[in-house]
C-alpha cells in the first residue's frame, strides 16, 4: 500500500462568499497539487471540498496521513462523525447538521476507498 502525506486547506472572502480550496498530495519524490473554488460558498464546506478532492484523486487504496488546519473537519471526522449518524444526521442538540451532502460524501469515501487515514491538525 502506497504511502501518501495530504496536504488541505480552504478559505473564504466573507463567509459565505467567493471561496477556494486548495491540496498537495506527496508520495515519495512525486506532488500533485489540485485547487478549485465556488462562487459563493462557506469556508467550512472549502475546507471539506479539499479533503473530499483529494481523496477522489487517489486511484487505489493508500496509507494517508492527511493534515488539516480546520477543527470542524477533523473532530467531524474523529469525533462527531458517528453521533450524527446514529441519530440520522442531527446533532447533540437535535438540529439538522450543516453541510450534510458534503459529510455523507466524505463519510462514504472514507467507508469505500480502501484508504488508512491517520488525521493530523496543524
Amino acid at each position: 500500500m502506497n504511502s501518501v502525506e495530504i496536504y488541505t486547506d480552504g478559505a473564504c472572502k466573507g463567509n459565505p462568499g467567493p471561496g477556494g480550496w486548495g491540496v498537495l498530495m506527496k508520495s515519495g519524490a512525486t506532488e500533485k497539487e489540485l485547487y478549485g473554488g465556488e462562487r459563493e460558498t462557506t469556508n467550512n464546506r472549502m475546507e471539506m471540498m479539499a479533503v473530499i478532492q483529494a481523496l477522489r484523486a487517489l486511484k487505489r487504496p493508500c496509507a494517508i496521513t492527511l493534515h488539516v488546519d480546520s477543527q470542524y473537519v477533523l473532530k467531524g471526522m474523529t469525533e462527531w462523525l458517528p453521533g450524527w449518524k446514529a441519530r440520522g444526521w442531527r446533532t447533540a442538540a437535535k438540529q439538522p447538521v450543516k453541510n450534510v451532502d458534503l459529510w455523507q460524501a466524505l463519510d462514504e469515501l472514507v467507508r469505500t476507498s480502501g484508504h488508512t487515514i491517520a488525521w493530523r491538525w496543524v
